[in-house]
C-alpha cells in the first residue's frame, strides 16, 4: 500500500498481468454528506478533471450538480466489476464517486476477480474527497431529530412542557455517571442530555409566534462564551482561575443587569444545592449575611432542622465542597452499609 498526495493506493494482483499492457487504475472517491457539496480537496478535483470516465451509482448524489457546473461529465451507473476492469485497460483512469461508506460490494467483487488470477487488475485507489470536521456528527443528530419530529406519532406532539422532567432526570443520571467514574456510562448520559437540548430546540422551531432553531441556540451560546472569556477573545488578562471566575461573574452581571445577587438562582433545585448557591452568591459579592433566626432550637414547624442544614450547606460551600455531592456520597456509603447489615442478618 502506498500513499500519494492523500490517496491510498492498493494494487490488486492478477496472474494474467502483462508488463506490456497497463491495466490502469480505479479511483474510489468518497465524500462526506456532513460537508457542503462542492467543497472537495484539490487532489479530488484534479483526478475528476483528468479521469477518462467518472461513474456514480446514485443519481441523487449531492456532488453531481457541482461537478456538472465545473464541466465534469458523470455517468450515472452502477459499474460491474468486470466491466470496470475492462474500462481501465490500456492505462485508463476511472473514478467511482461514492459516499463516505464507500462501495463495499464493488470492492468485494474486484477482490474476487483479483483472486481468480484471470485478470490484469488495475490499481485501486481510495481518495477521500472531503473530511468531517470536529463536531460534524452533531449534524446527524439534528437531521435524525428532524425526522423523528416529523414522523413519530409521540414525538411530533410533544411540547417543551411535556418533556421538561426528562431533562432533570437525565442530568441526575449524568451526575451519577460522573461520580461513579464510569466512562462508558458517562458518554451515553452526555448523549441523553444532548438529546434534550436538540429536542427542545426542534420543538421551538414549530412555535407559531417566536420560533427558533438549534442554530439560534448555538449562536447565543457562542456569543456568551466569547463575551465571558475576554482573556481569550479580548484584551483582558487572567493569570489564575480566580481571575477567570471574576471575569465570568462581572460579564454575567453586565449581561443580566440584575438588581440582586440572588436573581436568577432557580428556587426549584434541590435544597442543599439552593442553599449553597445562595451562599456562594452572597460570599462572592462580599456580603456577610447572618443566618435567619430559628426561633430557638427544636422549635418551629421543622424543629430547627432547616436552619441547621442551611448552616452546613453554607460551611460546605465556603470550604469548596458541593453539599449535594457530599450528601449523595455519604448516602451511597450508608446504602452499602445497610446492604451489608442485611446480608449479615440473613446469616
Amino acid at each position: 500500500m502506498r500513499y500519494v498526495r492523500g490517496v491510498t493506493s492498493t494494487a490488486l494482483p492478477g496472474a494474467g498481468a502483462s508488463a506490456a499492457a497497463d491495466p490502469g487504475r480505479i479511483v474510489l472517491l468518497t465524500t462526506s454528506h456532513r460537508v457542503a457539496p462542492g467543497m472537495l480537496s484539490w487532489p479530488a478535483w484534479e483526478v475528476l478533471r483528468t479521469a477518462d470516465r467518472v461513474l456514480c451509482r446514485d443519481a441523487g448524489h449531492p456532488q453531481l450538480p457541482y461537478l456538472a457546473e465545473a464541466g465534469v461529465s458523470v455517468e450515472v451507473a452502477g459499474p460491474d466489476a468486470g466491466e470496470l476492469v475492462e474500462a481501465c485497460s490500456g492505462g485508463h483512469t476511472v473514478v467511482v464517486l461514492s459516499t463516505a461508506e464507500g462501495e463495499p460490494r464493488l470492492t468485494d467483487a474486484l477482490a474476487r476477480l483479483a483472486g481468480s488470477g484471470r485478470y490484469a487488475m488495475p490499481a485501486l485507489e481510495l481518495l477521500p474527497g472531503s473530511y468531517d470536521l470536529p463536531g460534524a456528527r452533531l449534524l446527524d443528530v439534528v437531521q435524525v431529530m428532524d425526522r423523528i419530529r416529523a414522523e413519530c406519532p409521540w414525538s411530533s406532539l410533544r411540547t417543551s412542557a411535556d418533556i421538561a422532567r426528562y431533562g432533570l432526570e437525565e442530568m441526575y443520571e449524568l451526575v451519577e455517571a460522573i461520580e461513579a467514574g464510569d466512562r462508558t456510562e458517562l458518554r451515553e448520559e452526555l448523549g441523553d442530555v444532548l438529546l434534550q437540548v436538540v429536542f427542545h430546540a426542534r420543538i421551538a422551531e414549530d412555535d407559531p409566534r417566536e420560533p427558533f432553531s438549534v442554530d439560534d441556540v448555538a449562536a447565543v451560546l457562542v456569543e456568551k462564551l466569547v463575551h465571558r472569556h475576554p482573556h481569550i477573545f479580548g484584551d483582558e488578562k487572567a493569570e489564575t482561575p480566580e481571575d477567570v471566575k471574576a471575569h465570568w461573574l462581572r460579564t454575567k452581571a453586565e449581561e443580566k443587569r440584575r438588581g440582586s445577587v440572588t436573581d436568577g438562582v432557580p428556587l426549584g433545585q434541590p435544597g442543599l444545592a439552593l442553599a449553597a448557591k445562595l451562599s456562594g452568591r452572597a460570599r462572592a459579592a462580599g456580603l456577610d449575611v447572618p443566618l435567619p433566626p430559628a426561633g430557638g432550637e427544636g422549635t418551629g414547624p421543622d424543629g430547627g432542622f432547616g436552619r441547621r442544614l442551611l448552616e452546613l450547606a453554607r460551611e460546605a460551600e465556603a470550604a469548596g465542597v458541593d453539599p449535594e455531592t457530599a450528601l449523595r456520597t455519604a448516602a451511597r456509603d450508608y446504602r452499602d452499609a445497610v446492604r451489608a447489615a442485611e446480608d449479615a442478618a440473613r446469616g
